[in-house]
């Protein structure tokens, strides 16, 4: 299901179908480095993070993380997203994109429309948080008008994390 639409990018529904390239997004050196080795190494692995993960978010809030693809070829690229995570009392955006596809401007693009379909839910602040070594994530995030406000760090891990919030 689509579910955001930019000039270049459809964001939808993550589907089993897609385990393939997201065994592959989840093992690349970004992901693994920024947000963490999730323990996905064979089909089985991706397609049970995709059921577990974005399809339950889906059914329990209507929203999450959404297949980034090229609108003219459908060809994967990353996840943007909306997600309801343990320890934030908000919403907050979270994205990640194959390191061949960095530095085109489709992360600022799906972040804007995912910022706008924040907006048409009716939410009224969005958060996200980042390691602080990730300085492409913080850029993006104040490129689409978030705020830095300090630091946070989630149930059961030790690690600090930047904090942003964008009210609308």
């Amino acid at each position: 299901m689509n579910i955001i639409e930019t000039n270049r990018l459809i964001l939808r529904w993550v589907e089993v179908s897609d385990a393939a390239y997201i065994l592959k997004l989840l093992n690349e050196p970004g992901w693994i480095q920024f947000i963490g080795d999730k323990g996905i190494r064979t089909l089985d692995d991706a397609r049970s993070y995709i059921t577990s993960g974005p399809r339950t978010m889906y059914k329990k809030i209507g929203f999450g993380l959404f297949l980034t693809e090229l609108k003219e070829d459908h060809t994967p690229i990353g996840l943007c997203g909306l997600i309801k995570r343990e320890g934030l009392e908000d919403v907050d955006i979270g994205f990640a994109f194959s390191e061949d596809y960095h530095g085109q401007g489709y992360a600022l693009e799906a972040a804007q429309g995912t910022m706008k379909f924040a907006k048409e839910l009716g939410l009224k602040k969005v958060v996200a948080i980042t390691s602080h070594n990730n300085h492409s994530s913080s850029k993006l995030l104040e490129k689409i008008g978030m705020k830095f406000e300090g630091f946070i760090s989630l149930p059961g891990d030790s690690e600090e994390l930047k904090y942003y919030k964008l009210h609308f």
